[in-house]
Formats: C-alpha cells, sequence, structure tokens
C-alpha cells in the first residue's frame, strides 16, 4: 500500500507560481497513476491534473490548462505540479491521489488513496 504526503503550498500574490510536491511512501510512485485534486470551501472536489504509470500521458482541468503542469521524478519517488499566473479561484486544499486499478478515468473522483492535502492561498 502506498502512502501519499503533499507539500508545498502556502501563501502566493495572484499571479505567482508554486510547485506542490506529492512525494510516495511505501510503493513506487511509477506504479501508479497519479492525479491532482483541489477542494476550496463549500465546493466539491475538482480535478487538477494527473499523469500515467507510464508516464506518457498528461491530462488537465479546464480551469487550469494552459498554465499547469504535472510532472514525475522517480528516483524521488515524487510527483510535482507546477501552476503558474495563479488566480485568487485557485485557492484551496490541494491532494495527489493514486491508483492502480483498471478502468482508471485520469478526472474522476474515485482514487484508491489520497494524501491529506496542502492549503494554497491566492492573495489578490
Amino acid at each position: 500500500q502506498v502512502q501519499l504526503a503533499e507539500s508545498g503550498g502556502g501563501l502566493v500574490q495572484a499571479g505567482g507560481s508554486l510547485r506542490l510536491s506529492c512525494v510516495a511512501s511505501g510503493r513506487a510512485l511509477s506504479m501508479y497513476n497519479i492525479g491532482w485534486f483541489r477542494q476550496a470551501p463549500g465546493k466539491a472536489r475538482q480535478f487538477v491534473a494527473a499523469i500515467h504509470w507510464s508516464g506518457d500521458s498528461t491530462y488537465y482541468g479546464e480551469s487550469v490548462k494552459g498554465r499547469c503542469a504535472i510532472s514525475r521524478d522517480s528516483a524521488e519517488n515524487t510527483v510535482y505540479l507546477r501552476i503558474d499566473n495563479l488566480e485568487f479561484e485557485d485557492t484551496a486544499i490541494y491532494y495527489c491521489g493514486a491508483d492502480d486499478r483498471r478502468g482508471w478515468v485520469p478526472w474522476a473522483d474515485e482514487y484508491a488513496y489520497w494524501g491529506q492535502g496542502t492549503q494554497v492561498t491566492v492573495s489578490s
């Protein structure tokens, strides 16, 4: 079983950038499809980005497309999420999820394993 831990959140000014990390322990991250989601107060969890276990395919939510990049460092057992041109609406708790089951849908909020989340606050 894999354990996930997110980090890198904090207070950022609008227009700035940040890079979040999702570090895995227990098993290699390269065995899993990894997704990033976020949840703002009073709202449902929203898909941000995902990467296939092979590293060959990436997926992005409409709200971040064009200013977001997901990447993986297998040696560090870490998946990164970088978001540029941050907007106030990006304020949320960001979670990473891992899934190794058949029929994985990147944007479906149904990952088998989740981290505890990291808070991102964008000041306008």
